[in-house]
């Protein structure tokens, strides 16, 4: 059995080297993958130097194109799992173990429990709703006090450890969703292939905090061009899922009027947002209906 570990990083050269330790340390992994979207910082010199690493460099083309390569190439070369995670989370010694150890017939994805400043942060959730536009697509948002390994639909790109066989059936991420829903949508693409998908608690990753010291005006300012991602993505993905015209059209538009409303009474106050934003969202959520990805 041979292990790959891929690793998405852009921008974060202090946090890249911490995950590449952690990873270093782990046995079990046959060859660790690093997928290097474009960075600025030092990164791209500091790997030409690591001699034990498979680099990949190409432009930002986002988490999903960082996954979308590093998951062909690792399915490529004939690895039987494929331990994916962003450059901000941090594999514990047992981490790989314990997901391993959690293997089963029908099994297609193990998940790691994540650690965010000494609590844990979930995001995961059992049952993703298609139905129902007037209630949320995550239900039965996985519980921080969950003991025992969990069908999930809805996992994050922050370690799910993939048996090779998913790749064979469905194929890759979707590259051209570039950030937000990649992992929503390859999760929930592996449940409709008939697979597993399964959270692992004991399994355990430490995950880095930002934004930590920010006001809501800073927070705004930074994340205001991953929630254009988000609206469009969101549009996409109930579009392409939904089982009524409601939830393919409805759902991403209350999701995108959200936003318009918080530009709206905002822009004439703080410099968060601006009168601009109303048409990008209205935008965004048009290129979600009609297929239109890629990046911004």
């Amino acid at each position: 059995m041979r292990i790959a570990a891929i690793v998405v990083t852009f921008n974060r050269f202090e946090l890249l080297k911490k995950t590449l330790e952690r990873l270093r340390a782990i046995t079990r992994v046959d060859k660790i993958i690093v997928i290097n979207n474009g960075s600025t910082d030092g990164t791209t010199e500091w790997l030409r130097l690591q001699t034990d690493l498979h680099v990949v460099h190409q432009e930002n083309v986002g988490g999903s194109g960082g996954f979308y390569t590093g998951i062909r190439l690792a399915h490529e070369e004939g690895f039987d799992w494929l331990w994916c995670m962003d450059d901000d989370v941090f594999p514990e010694d047992e981490c790989l173990e314990k997901l391993l150890a959690c293997d089963a017939p029908g099994v297609g994805i193990l998940c790691p429990r994540r650690i965010q400043a000494g609590k844990v942060f979930v995001s995961e959730c059992i049952r993703i709703n298609l139905s129902n536009p007037f209630a949320s697509l995550l239900q039965e948002k996985l519980s921080p006090r969950v003991t025992e390994p969990t069908d999930i639909q809805s996992m994050v790109f922050e370690g799910p450890l993939i048996k090779r066989e998913v790749v064979d059936r469905i194929g890759y991420p979707n590259k051209d969703l570039f950030i937000f829903y990649d992992d929503t949508d390859y999760s929930y693409r592996t449940v409709l292939a008939g697979f597993r998908v399964v959270y692992v608690p004991e399994a355990r990753m430490q995950k880095e905090l930002f934004f930590a010291h920010d006001n809501w005006m800073a927070r705004s300012r930074k994340k205001k061009w991953k929630h254009l991602y988000q609206v469009r993505n969101a549009a996409y993905f109930n579009h392409c899922y939904g089982k009524n015209r409601f939830v393919r059209y409805v759902r991403a538009f209350q999701n995108m009027s959200g936003y318009l409303l918080l530009a709206f009474f905002s822009a004439p106050f703080v410099n968060a947002y601006r009168w601009s934003d109303l048409p990008r969202f209205w935008k965004m959520y048009w290129d979600g209906i009609h297929g239109r990805l890629g990046k911004l």
